[in-house]
């Protein structure tokens, strides 16, 4: 599950912190990228020292750059982390967008609640945290079972 609960004594602030999966690691990322460098010089074989290569080869190394610039702008976008507290006696939600700038909501945590729509929200499952005249989303970008199971996790949360 791509969220996890850092301090989940009881009696204690809980802190959860989300995060959209990754499923291209590092390694993955350096791999691909060198397979298909490799994959695109094969129908270069035949036309070593030819002027065709020359005619080629620039083609080649865009398809190349194209799928790195892809790559790297997918991981960026996705580097969102949520930040839930909850306190004693506040809750506090934090969001870290892909370009640093941060949304925060804080509440209550006796007036919170947490909300899930099956089917009126943007995705299925939508879940929201309700206080002080706003509501927030939280883990839009996990997948429907995530969702649901995060709801649960909430409820449990914020009932003790």
């Amino acid at each position: 599950m791509p969220y996890n609960w850092t301090r989940p004594e009881a009696g204690a602030e809980r802190e959860l912190h989300l995060w959209p999966h990754q499923s291209l690691p590092p390694r993955g990322y350096a791999r691909f990228l060198g397979l298909t460098a490799v994959l695109i010089c094969v129908p270069l074989i035949p036309v070593l020292g030819s002027a065709l290569l020359w005619g080629l080869l620039p083609f080649l190394l865009l398809a190349l750059f194209g799928m790195k610039f892809a790559l790297d702008r997918s991981r960026r976008d996705h580097q969102i982390l949520e930040v839930l507290t909850i306190g004693p006696d506040e809750a506090r939600l934090e969001r870290i967008n892909p370009d640093g700038g941060r949304q925060s909501w804080h509440c209550n945590r006796y007036w919170a609640s947490v909300e899930m729509h099956d089917n009126d929200g943007p995705v299925p499952h939508y879940v929201t945290l309700r206080g002080c005249g706003r509501e927030v989303e939280i883990g839009a970008f996990l997948s429907e079972d995530e969702r649901v199971a995060l709801y649960g996790d909430l409820k449990s949360a914020f009932t003790r």
